[in-house]
């Protein structure tokens, strides 16, 4: 599985999203702590067609981390990509990491 650079992880405020283009397809990198870890789902909101989850807000539910849409607040698990509302409308989940301060999403 190869990985590609995203940027650092100094650029993303701990507790915030991005948004990165990767292979065509807009991802939602987000960095829940001041830790440095990431998770990353697509960025469609499924419901409205939108790029807008890398500006949800990050929320924990059952010991999970999930985003809720800034549209009509769905959540989306940030490891799974599961849909809590509704599963079929489930997002794609992709693989991330911090590699000497470089953010890295599965290509």
């Amino acid at each position: 599985m190869s990985f590609e650079t995203i940027c650092q992880i100094s650029d993303i405020v701990p507790g915030t999203g991005v948004c990165a283009l990767v292979n065509g397809e807009q991802v939602a990198v987000f960095r829940p702590t001041e830790a440095e870890a990431v998770l990353a789902i697509s960025n469609t909101d499924p419901f409205f067609q939108s790029n807008v989850l890398s500006r949800g807000l990050i929320c924990e539910h059952q010991g999970a981390l999930w985003v809720a849409s800034p549209l009509k607040k769905q959540r989306f698990n940030l490891t799974t990509g599961e849909c809590m509302e509704d599963a079929r409308f489930s997002v794609k989940a992709y693989q991330a990491r911090v590699v000497e301060g470089m953010v890295e999403i599965a290509a």
